[in-house]
Formats: C-alpha cells, structure tokens, sequence
C-alpha cells in the first residue's frame, strides 16, 4: 500500500484537497466499523472475538481489515502473546484514546438527537 508522506507542507494537511494526506487519514478513521471499534475498545483491552462480540453486525473480514487500518494509523495497538494458540490483544494508542473522545461527542449528538431524526426521517420519508 502506498502510503502519501507528511513533508511538513500546509497543502497535505487541507482536506479540501482530494490528495492530501489528511483527507486519506480522514477517509480512513471515519467509518463505522473503525468509529465503533474506536468506541468499544475505549479504556480497555481486548482480544479479537471480545470486540467483535462487542460490535455486534461486523464480519470477521471487516473487523480484521479496520483493526489493521487503525494499528496502521496508530490509533490501536496489537499485543500477540507468546501462547498455544497464541492471545491476541487491542487496545487504543494515546492518539486513538484522543480520537474516541471526538467519537463520544458523536455518540452523545446521536442520543441527544435521535428522536428528532427519526421524526424528520418520517416526515421526508412520507
């Protein structure tokens, strides 16, 4: 995978820009399943079917290929521990942990605004 480098330069980190380096950070992390991984991991640490019990809906390609985006990123860390079969483990880096409080926001708007969505979805919906 070819990844684009930070040079220090203002245009890398415009995401109006459609080659930019933050709009394909960006393009990475804001998806459901890295968002709800990010969330779910929150403070602890877990092995890979404890998270994917925890992200109900999420296939086990699909949680594979977000946990290797997000440890990619330097949002989780993946401890693989020296056991027959071997424990594997995820836990969120300091960036990750500053990621997932910008996620509790989310998470809070969406409580704080679901009725009002339903409804507005009815009205349009009808």
């Amino acid at each position: 995978m070819v990844t684009k480098q930070f040079r220090g330069m203002a245009e890398e980190a415009d995401l109006a820009r459609a080659d930019s380096l933050a709009r394909e950070i960006f393009s990475d992390v804001a998806n459901k399943w890295a968002l709800l991984i990010i969330e779910f991991l929150g403070e602890r640490t877990l092995r890979f079917s404890e998270l994917r019990d925890e992200v109900e809906g999420i296939s086990h390609k699909m949680l594979t290929q977000n946990l290797r985006m997000l440890e990619r990123n330097g949002l989780v860390e993946r401890t693989v521990h020296p056991t027959v079969p071997p424990r594997v483990e995820y836990t969120l880096t300091e960036p990750g942990r500053a990621l997932r409080r910008t996620i509790d926001g989310m998470c809070g708007w969406t409580h704080t605004y679901l009725t009002h969505i339903e409804a507005s979805r009815r009205r349009f919906d009808s």
